[in-house]
């Protein structure tokens, strides 16, 4: 996987968020979108999923050298956790899980309760989404997000939510659940991507 982005730029209404923004992203590689709040990561990243249209400057998904993947399929080669992205409260955590699967298998066909006891929710199978504490959706986010079977995987502020064990329980995960895929992270804890080698700057797109 492969993602080519030039002269990137994105306006709401008259302010530009990001600007003249062009860099490669290479699978089997972790890249890290840093900046103050405000500076445009989760936007940038919006952008690169193709949640949010570009204003101008253009994004280039390859699946393999030469061989562009159509914008419209896009959205199948990706999985992103987020803290504005929303869970189907009114399922209970297996059912979300069932119906996650049906769209972004699980790597090496993990089962729905081998899933929840890597979450650490192996007690809350039935459970409503809803009455779920912020941290405990935080663990399904991100355990769907690394065990989904896609070439991209997004982490915007992946430890939002998260207390001390929830923060270790990501740490000890992020790199070993995504190894050969491409990650790409939003962040301004460092924390966050203390793993990552390749950091790029948001506040350099303006």
């Amino acid at each position: 996987m492969h993602i080519s982005v030039q002269n990137l730029g994105k306006k709401f209404i008259k302010e530009w968020i990001v600007r003249h923004a062009s860099f490669e992203l290479e699978t089997g590689k972790a890249y890290t979108f840093t900046g103050p709040n405000g500076s445009g990561k989760s936007t940038l990243l919006q952008l690169l999923t193709g949640m949010v249209p570009v204003t101008e400057g253009s994004i280039t998904y390859f699946r393999e050298p030469g061989n562009a993947i159509d914008s419209d399929h896009w959205y199948k080669h990706l999985v992103i956790a987020a803290p504005y992205l929303e869970l189907i409260e009114e399922f209970t955590l297996r059912e979300l899980v069932e119906f996650h699967v049906r769209f972004k298998p699980f790597k090496n066909a993990m089962s729905p309760a081998d899933f929840e006891d890597f979450i650490w929710l192996s007690h809350a199978g039935g459970k409503i989404i809803r009455h779920f504490s912020s941290g405990m959706k935080q663990r399904v986010k991100l355990g769907l997000a690394f065990m989904s079977d896609v070439p991209v995987v997004f982490l915007d502020e992946p430890t939002t939510n998260l207390d001390a064990e929830g923060t270790r329980w990501y740490l000890d995960h992020v790199t070993q659940n995504t190894a050969g895929q491409l990650l790409l992270l939003g962040s301004n804890v460092p924390q966050e991507y203390e793993f990552c080698k390749n950091i790029i700057s948001v506040s350099a797109f303006k």
